[in-house]
């Protein structure tokens, strides 16, 4: 069955792969956690970004099916991060920054499969990349092979869990968005998107609103300025 199920956070990479599901699936559904997040703002820009994503072309409008919101907020009561606490962003001796929250994307993947069992839909799509990122074990490639592999069995059905910006750095991830939508996609993205993990919508720069220094923003102002002046990666 060509439906898919994407997991739509109102961040710049699921907003990405949001369209590229629109344009490569017949029926799309989009799904939401609230896991008490800081940056809860971006279940907010969700339905903006449906709406406006769903008005660039009639065949995805015709497509775009029924939006989910899940309550995992028992996740952010269970972590001691910078993504569900109010403390500063820091690294550890790894360079493993504390807004990783232990089991976020595994628990994402688990809820996603038994709605997407109950909603009969065989593809499920996530914007985890290993590429340019900052350094969460269960974004890596092989996170994702081993969570198809075990919800596949514990569900015994056949689901199939698609990245398409895994091995996409920032710059591609626009350019990618691009290519979809056109500069009227990466509009959208730049203005109605939101990836700041302090929840920062104050000032509007070139790359989107955020606070420009957590890692979320220097991520996605970097990639904005090479993609911009084509700069290799």
């Amino acid at each position: 069955m060509n439906n898919a199920l994407v997991l739509f956070s109102g961040g710049q990479d699921s907003t990405t792969c949001l369209a590229y599901a629109l344009q490569n699936f017949s029926y799309v559904e989009t799904l939401g956690f609230d896991y008490g997040q800081r940056h809860v703002i971006e279940l907010d820009q969700r339905a903006i970004l449906r709406t406006k994503i769903s008005a660039l072309k009639p065949e995805w409008a015709a497509r775009l099916g029924q939006d989910h919101t899940l309550d995992l907020s028992i996740l952010g009561k269970i972590s001691d991060t910078a993504l569900t606490s109010e403390m500063d962003i820091k690294f550890n001796e790894a360079g493993l920054p504390n807004t990783f929250v232990p089991g976020r994307n595994l628990m994402f993947l688990t809820f996603a499969a038994a709605l997407a069992y109950r909603r009969h839909v065989t593809h499920i799509i996530g914007g985890m990349c290993e590429t340019d990122f900052s350094g969460y074990p269960d974004c890596r490639d092989d996170t994702i092979k081993a969570m198809q592999i075990a919800i596949n069995l514990g569900m015994d059905q056949r689901f199939i869990l698609h990245t398409p910006l895994m091995f996409l750095n920032k710059s591609d991830t626009w350019q990618m968005a691009e290519d979809i939508g056109g500069h009227a996609l990466i509009n959208i993205i730049q203005s109605d998107t939101h990836t700041c993990y302090l929840g920062e919508r104050g000032a509007l720069h070139d790359w989107g609103y955020g606070c420009g220094k957590c890692p979320a923003c220097k991520l996605r102002s970097e990639g904005w300025l090479m993609y911009k002046n084509k700069l290799p990666a």
